[in-house]
């Protein structure tokens, strides 16, 4: 019989295999199960024992547990002390004496177990075994604590208090921490034994040598009114610690000490004592504490020697944070200066300059070097030791390393100082050596003002001429030179210096130059000199300054009636020569100042004849390139627009227009000469209807938006139409067109014309025989068609 294949069942597809939001945990599921226990599980019987076999049964079967327990883990101290705990309730003592000593026997260092046993003795009132398991604990376990408190505690309840105190003593044999002597001093505090208490104190300072130990010491002595005992006490821990464990809350304790006694002066001294001699890092607190001391009972000065120390501390830390922080160095001498100690700000002058900045770069050593100078300056003027000054302004001028840079000015004040010294030579020596070793510019006008002062002209005259070898290009140097010589009166000598000035090939400022020139001159009433000077000028620049400057001179020059006319003289010129100038400003500015220069001192005639050549003002359109040059953009820009340009345009507009007119005249003529046919004539002549269709279509076409538009009746000079100004600019624009075609294409024009002239001839060539055969028209008759053409073909190109 065969059997049927067994169905299994069909597993479920999961669609979703995420984990469920609400999640379900072991501790939710017994949580559940205690909560659905509805039967309460009774407590178990109360067993009565009613006669003394059932008690000892009883006994005998927890005796059993406890030994089976104990067997089973002899190391669990716990169930040695329930053991004797259930034997001293059944009043078992000795039992429990048993189990603890059998306990003891296992661990012997166990705290807890040695406690427990010295508690059951003493509730049991065995006042003997009590002390035999406190004296053998604390042998064992001389550093627990718990074991002394416990055993002198109930000494002390006992009231053997003597015996309390012979615990104390062998307990401080061990040296124990802090509060076990502190305990023993409380225990003798209590019984009014202050000699034993102070004797505890002795002994305990010299095992915990701590300042707030050597402090309550103190305070018991003051307490007491032991003042002096207080007193000895703070000066003796103030001895022990030295300079060499300073401790801020010592002195602060003892100046409170002071205080509190009104003994003020005392209390500074100690303040002061302790400032000296502490560190400044550590001494915060006590400044504070110094402060409020003598806001409260000092007087003004030792307010003010308070703030300074503090301020010393603050600028200390500064400096010691910063070694090359030269300002706080600054401030720091500044205040120890004011307060008047020559040897400490000496002290700290030498500190200050011993930070030499790490870098040869002069601007790391600019404000270096003020150190010096009022070092050397604080040596000469307030400690008057003019040769530790002297010593001063040496060194640092071997320090300055001038090979890389060098500091006029220390030069300078060295000069000075033995100047004031009276040793001029020493003095020159010097500057003579700073100019030999670093020339520069400030050494050279400070030797010179010095040299002025003693009024040695030779020696100047000397040393400018070093100047000039040295640099130059120098015009200020030059114009003070030239300035010396004319406050000599030595015209000549300085009409030769700006000679030798303007003739040099470089200047570094030759407008300046020139101007002091020609103000030289000025002052002199060289007025030809001036008017030379003006156009040997104008030979080099034609900026508009130098012509507006050159008119005015030549008003200002006598005789008044000639001047105004060689000024109008020289405003024309500049305007002739400014027409050509790119920058339409500068012709603008010269036009202004020539109709400011006729409202001042013109007629009414000349004054409108420069109105009429002032500009218009016209806003335009151009295209230019952006930052990246990848795309053209518009801006508009402001132009000028002069009457007497416009006026000039028409006729190089005609100009070129002949000029157009005369290469059209021979492309036509060539083929005439050649006696072409019509078929032929018509091919060569086929490029030139395309010039006048390119004409013509510029004609047609609008103004480019680009190029012109008018500002909106804006006017500089003269007022137009809005309407004429663009019909105006729209012809200017054609014509601009029109003149840069031509331009540019007349070179590609010649190279076609030659280009024609050759395929003409060899075409040209073959046919020539046949037109000798036909008939030709007479020459007269010829050339009154050709005059007649030609005359036609000019009216209208003209037209």
């Amino acid at each position: 019989m065969s059997s049927k294949p067994q169905k299994m069942p069909k597993v479920a597809k999961v669609k979703d295999k995420s984990p469920a939001e609400l999640q379900i945990t072991a501790e939710q599921l017994l949580r559940e199960a205690k909560e659905r226990e509805l039967e309460i599980v009774p407590p178990p019987p109360r067993q009565k024992i009613s006669d003394p076999e059932e008690l000892q049964e009883y006994r005998l079967k927890k005796r059993r547990a406890f030994e089976d327990n104990i067997r089973k883990n002899r190391g669990n101290i716990s169930n040695w002390i329930k053991y004797a705990k259930w034997e001293e309730e059944q009043q078992e003592i000795r039992r429990a004496r048993s189990v603890y000593e059998r306990a003891l026997d296992v661990d012997h260092r166990n705290i807890t177990l040695w406690l427990k046993y010295a508690e059951m003795e003493m509730r049991s009132r065995q006042v003997n075994h009590s002390r035999n398991v406190w004296d053998r604990a604390v042998t064992i376990l001389p550093r627990a604590n718990q074991f002394w408190y416990k055993y002198t505690y109930m000494e002390e309840m006992l009231k053997n208090i003597a015996g309390a105190r012979q615990v104390f003593e062998r307990w401080m044999e061990w040296e124990p921490d802090e509060q076990a002597w502190l305990t023993y001093i409380k225990f003798e505090m209590r019984y009014k034994e202050l000699d034993r208490a102070r004797q505890i104190y002795e002994r305990f300072v010299l095992v915990h040598p701590e300042p707030k130990n050597w402090i309550r010491y103190a305070r018991f002595e003051e307490t007491h009114g032991y003042i002096q005992g207080a007193r000895r006490v703070l000066e003796r821990a103030v001895q022990f610690f030295g300079d060499e464990h300073f401790d801020e809350g010592l002195y602060i304790a003892f100046a409170k000490f002071e205080e509190g006694q009104r003994e003020h002066e005392r209390a500074r001294a100690v303040y002061r004592y302790a400032l000296d001699h502490m560190p400044r890092e550590r001494c915060l607190v006590l400044y504070n504490e110094y402060t409020r001391h003598e806001k409260k009972h000092g007087d003004r000065s030792s307010i003010d020697a308070v703030i300074t120390s503090k301020r010393k501390f603050q600028y200390e830390e500064a400096v010691q944070a910063n070694p090359h922080d030269y300002d706080a160095w600054f401030d720091y001498v500044r205040m120890l200066e004011a307060d008047g100690d020559a040897d400490l700000v000496r002290e700290v002058y030498e500190r200050a300059i011993a930070c030499v900045p790490p870098i040869k770069e002069k601007r790391h050593w600019r404000r270096y070097i003020y150190l010096w100078i009022y070092y050397a300056v604080y040596e000469e003027l307030t400690t008057k030791d003019i040769e530790r000054a002297r010593q001063v302004y040496q060194m640092c001028l071997r320090l300055i390393p001038h090979k890389v840079f060098t500091f006029a000015e220390i030069w300078l004040l060295y000069s000075k100082f033995e100047i004031r010294q009276k040793d001029l030579s020493a003095a020159r020596k010097a500057l003579g050596q700073a100019i030999g070793m670093c020339p520069k510019h400030k050494l050279f006008r400070g030797y010179i003002d010095l040299e002025i002062k003693l009024r040695e002209f030779d020696r100047c005259r000397k040393l400018y001429e070093k100047w000039a070898e040295f640099d130059p290009e120098n015009c200020k140097m030059w114009i003070q030179f030239a300035t010396l010589e004319a406050m000599l009166n030595d015209s000549e000598r300085a009409r030769g210096i700006y000679e030798l000035a303007i003739c040099q090939p470089r200047l570094d400022m030759p407008e300046y130059m020139w101007k002091s020139y020609i103000d030289f001159e000025v002052e002199q009433e060289e007025w030809e000199r001036v008017k030379t000077l003006y156009e040997r000028l104008l030979e080099r620049t034609h900026h508009v300054k130098v012509w507006i400057s050159y008119a005015r001179c030549q008003h200002a020059a006598p005789p008044s009636e000639e001047g105004l006319a060689q000024a109008r003289t020289v405003f024309q010129r500049a305007n002739r020569a400014l027409r050509s100038c790119q920058e339409k400003e500068q012709r603008l500015m010269l036009l202004e100042a020539w109709r400011d220069f006729e409202d001042e001192f013109g007629d009414d005639i000349s004054l409108e004849k420069v109105k009429h050549l002032l500009p218009r003002k016209v806003t335009r359109r151009r295209q230019v390139a952006a930052d990246d040059g990848s795309k053209m953009r518009w801006e508009e820009y402001v132009d000028f627009v002069f009457p007497d340009d416009e006026t000039a345009k028409p006729s190089l507009l005609l100009l070129a227009k002949a000029k157009e007119w005369a290469k059209q005249q021979r492309k036509q003529e060539e083929p005439e000469e050649s006696h072409t046919p019509p078929l032929q004539q018509d091919d060569t002549a086929a490029p030139q209807p395309h010039t006048n269709h390119a004409e013509a279509q510029e004609e047609e076409e609008e103004p480019d938006r680009d190029l012109d538009r008018d500002d909106s009746e804006v006017d500089v000079g003269s007022s137009s139409d809005s309407s004429s100004s663009d019909a105006e600019d729209k012809r200017i624009t054609k014509r601009k067109r029109r003149q840069m075609s031509y331009s540019s294409s007349s070179s590609e024009e010649e190279e076609e014309e030659e280009e024609q002239r050759s395929a003409k001839e060899q075409k040209n060539r073959p046919k020539k025989q046949q037109k000798e055969n036909t008939p030709s028209r007479s020459s007269s008759e010829e050339r009154d068609s050709s005059s007649e053409n030609k005359r036609k073909k000019a009216k209208d190109f003209f037209a």
